[in-house]
């Protein structure tokens, strides 16, 4: 068996962080008429890097099976991300003196969730989104959007056309990337001398203690901390000046970097993030050693509080037909025998079948109508705002359940 490469250094990868199977894609949700034709799945397995301790899986799915005209997932379904994004545009115009005299860029602007708030403040903007059904969402919408993938190929064909950015933005995308050298190669090369590129990403310190292994899966090639961050970053020439931790997914890092000889000055938060890692043992292959079992103590949870429910006359519904739910339904093994069906507020998924699980996903309404006993709140990250939008289940003793970390009953 071949011995995969690290995607970062090129180093042989022989360290396993956790292994959940084979999957099907997480976000390629199935139309009806085609349930009945053979499901594509790949191996699911992450590792560690040994040499630059990048986690990473098996990169064994072509980006453009994943990024395509049907992707499903749009980002402006979700009322507490928006918030998120309008204080972030709102606190980098107030900090970085952003205006009509600047350019900004986002890689991976999906429906333009956040450079709309750019745009409504006059603040002249570009989104690069290589799926083009959200990109003409964007578009719709005010957004100028370049469909492509981006890299060093697609950075240099927008700043030879004058697109050079003040501040590139990349929200949750870095872990998408295949190529994370060349993405970082791209950004070096369309950030403005005295620019800013901020990154936000799960942080993987808070992956590790939240056993938050559901944001595993193949559209998510890379699993970061800072120092494996700070790392691909340098080798393209960009420095990290800034790291803010933020509540999102679970636990996040916005990273602030810039060109490694711009005057934008050293703040604290680097090395209290760097001080976190290094005590937690991140920063050497040992410290990830015990995910895999956690996990496998996660997905028992689960299906045992499945069976219980089954064998009550109970039922389950789930809500959120988001990647992270589907990784751990087919992790556990779950299908339309243990959860009646999903409930989901893009219209994009309604109507369709959760990969693998084959799970039918229906509007909220459904819940109301069909009133389950339990509602599995799958993107458990909006645990809260789920639990608000839905509170009339307790009618008619409806009660919530999140698995991750460890189930927990509402």
């Amino acid at each position: 068996m071949t011995v995969p490469a690290c995607l970062g250094c090129g180093a042989p990868l022989t360290r396993t962080w956790v292994d959940l199977g084979l999957q099907p894609l997480a976000n390629s949700n199935i139309r009806p008429e085609n349930a009945a034709a053979p499901e594509a799945r790949y191996p699911l397995h992450a590792r560690v890097c040994d040499a630059c301790l990048l986690v990473q899986v098996d990169s064994v799915v072509p980006r453009e099976a994943i990024f395509n005209d049907d992707y499903a997932y749009f980002s402006s379904f979700s009322d507490s991300w928006l918030a998120h994004c309008r204080a972030y545009a709102e606190a980098m115009t107030a900090r970085f003196g952003l205006g009509p005299q600047s350019q900004i860029v986002e890689i991976a602007s999906n429906d333009g969730y956040m450079l709309q708030y750019f745009v409504a403040a006059g603040v002249p903007v570009l989104g690069i989104e290589p799926s083009a059904n959200t990109a003409a969402a964007a578009i719709a919408r005010g957004v100028p959007t370049d469909i492509s993938f981006f890299g060093r190929a697609t950075a240099q064909r927008l700043a030879d056309a004058g697109q050079a950015a003040d501040l590139l933005a990349a929200k949750n995308v870095l872990a998408h990337v295949p190529d994370i050298s060349d993405f970082a190669a791209g950004v070096a090369l369309l950030l403005k001398p005295g620019g800013v590129f901020t990154v936000e990403f799960p942080h993987l310190l808070r992956t590790i203690e939240g056993v938050q292994f559901d944001t595993i899966y193949h559209e998510h090639f890379t699993y970061l901390s800072l120092l494996a961050v700070e790392t691909v970053l340098a080798r393209a020439g960009l420095r990290v000046f800034d790291v803010t931790e933020l509540p999102t997914h679970g636990g996040s890092l916005r990273v602030f970097a810039c060109h490694a000889g711009a005057g934008h000055v050293l703040m604290p938060g680097v090395a209290q993030v760097r001080a976190a890692e290094i005590a937690a043992g991140l920063d050497r292959p040992e410290g990830y050693a015990g995910f895999d079992a956690r996990c496998r103590a996660v997905r028992d949870g689960l299906r045992d509080f499945l069976a219980g429910a089954r064998a009550a006359g109970h039922m389950v519904a789930g809500y959120g037909a988001a990647a992270k739910g589907n990784t751990l339904l087919n992790y556990a093994g779950v299908t339309g025998d243990d959860i009646g069906f999903l409930a989901d507020r893009s219209p994009a998924k309604q109507g369709r079948l959760a990969p693998g699980s084959h799970i039918p996903i229906l509007p909220p309404a459904a819940i109301f109508a069909q009133r389950p006993d339990y509602v599995l709140i799958l993107p458990w990250n909006l645990r809260a705002e789920v639990m608000a939008q839905l509170a009339g289940i307790r009618a008619w003793g409806g009660r919530f359940v999140t698995a991750v970390p460890q189930l927990t009953i509402d």
